[in-house]
């Protein structure tokens, strides 16, 4: 045999395709401006989400705010920092398209993009246990149920969560998609 022979099951061409990398990296652009789009709209949507019900009369109202509740003004803070480093994210995607052999790039995007991952995570799971009292409450604590009031309120809300989970989803599938672009060098 040659010295330079090829092992069982190896292929003779062995060199990486680029193209591929180049459709991940094209992949991973879109996916990361729907996340911007789902985080930026989240924070949008809760950040301006309150309602004013009259009680007896004019004078005396009840008013639901987002920030009356701490785990709403983080999940919008959270948002906002997530759509900002998705924004800011997305340079380092057009050069990945550009040069689809970049490795210390993506290995810093990945160790973001779980950063991020975990902030929304945290932010949508504190947000969506407050949701999830003020559409069931709790009985043994005392804790009514609002949405019955506040109708409008809680539907705003539940509305930005879902946006919320959908970036979550999105940031999911950007970090396997880094990791596909890295094993294939």
């Amino acid at each position: 045999m040659k010295a330079g022979a090829v092992e069982i099951g190896e292929a003779k061409n062995s060199t990486p395709r680029y193209g591929v990398n180049k459709g991940i990296s094209i992949l991973d652009f879109v996916l990361r401006l729907l996340a911007f789009a789902g985080a930026l709209g989240s924070a949008i949507a809760m950040g301006t989400t309150n309602e004013t019900l009259p009680f007896f009369s004019q004078l005396i109202r009840f008013r639901a705010e987002y920030d009356d509740l701490p785990s709403f003004t983080f999940f919008v803070a959270a948002n906002a920092v997530v759509s900002g480093y998705l924004i800011l994210s997305l340079s380092l995607s057009i050069f990945h398209i550009v040069r689809s052999r970049a490795q210390k790039s993506r290995i810093l995007l990945v160790f973001f993009d779980t950063a991020m991952l975990a902030l929304l995570t945290g932010s949508a799971s504190a947000a969506a246990a407050i949701v999830y009292l003020a559409h069931k409450g709790n009985a043994k604590a005392n804790w009514f149920a609002i949405c019955q009031q506040f109708n409008s309120f809680c539907q705003r809300i539940s509305g930005s969560l879902i946006g919320s989970f959908v970036g979550m989803a999105l940031l999911i599938l950007i970090i396997m998609l880094c990791g596909v672009a890295l094993s294939r060098r």
